[in-house]
C-alpha cells in the first residue's frame, strides 16, 4: 500500500496530541509501518499546531511536504484554510466550523476572514466541515472535540467503529470513555 498522509491541525489546547496518538495506535493494530509526528507549532494554549500522521507498508518520515496530505482534519475553521496548500489533489479537508480568534483578531490588528468554507470549496476543495465543538457539548464535554473528528474521518478509512472505538478504550481514562464514545460516534453520524 502506498503511504497515505493525514495532517492533524488546530490550535493548542485542543487535543490534537490525543488524536494523533489515537489515530496512530489505531493504524499500528492494523498492521501499517506508522510515524506519528510531535506536535509543531506554538502548542500553549492558542497557537497554531499540526501533527503528521503517515502509515503503509513502510513508511520513512514522519513529515508531510506540501500537496501530500489525503486528510487535513482541522480543529478550528481559519486553521483548515491555513494548510491547504499541503493538500494533495483528491485530497479532503474534515474540518470543525468553530472559530478560534488568533492573536492579531483578538489585538483588532486584522479580522477573522468571513466564509471560509465556501471559499475552500469555491477553490474545488474537497471540504466536509462539521460543528465539531456542538457535537462535543452534545456528548457531554467541549474538550471532545477531537475525538468529534475522528469520528467524522472514521467515515473515510475502511476500519470499522469497533476497531475505532478499541483504539479510544486505550487511549483515554477510564472516567471519559462513555463521553469519548459518544462523541466519536456523533462525529460519525453526524
Amino acid at each position: 500500500m502506498e503511504t497515505k498522509n493525514v495532517m492533524i491541525v488546530g490550535v493548542g489546547g485542543q487535543g490534537s496530541l490525543l488524536a494523533s496518538k489515537l489515530l496512530g495506535r489505531l493504524l499500528l493494530n492494523k498492521g501499517y509501518d506508522i510515524k506519528v509526528s510531535e506536535v509543531h507549532g506554538m502548542s500553549q494554549r492558542g497557537g497554531s499546531v499540526v501533527t503528521y500522521v503517515r502509515f503503509g507498508d513502510k513508511v520513512y518520515s514522519p513529515i508531510i511536504d506540501k500537496g501530500e496530505a489525503d486528510f487535513i482534519v482541522s480543529f478550528e475553521l481559519l486553521e483548515a484554510a491555513r494548510w491547504t496548500s499541503y493538500l494533495k489533489p483528491g485530497g479532503k479537508i474534515i474540518t470543525n466550523t468553530q472559530q478560534i480568534n488568533p492573536m492579531p483578531v483578538i489585538i483588532g490588528a486584522a479580522e477573522y476572514p468571513e466564509n471560509l468554507v465556501e471559499k475552500m470549496r469555491a477553490a474545488g476543495l474537497d471540504v466536509d466541515a462539521i460543528d465539531a465543538l456542538a457535537l462535543a457539548e452534545e456528548a457531554g464535554s467541549s474538550k471532545a472535540v477531537n475525538i468529534v473528528l475522528m469520528g467524522r474521518l472514521s467515515r473515510y478509512f475502511d476500519i470499522p467503529a469497533d476497531e475505532w472505538l478499541s483504539a479510544i478504550e486505550a487511549s483515554v481514562p477510564p472516567k471519559f470513555l462513555e463521553l469519548n464514545k459518544k462523541a466519536f460516534n456523533l462525529g460519525l453520524n453526524a
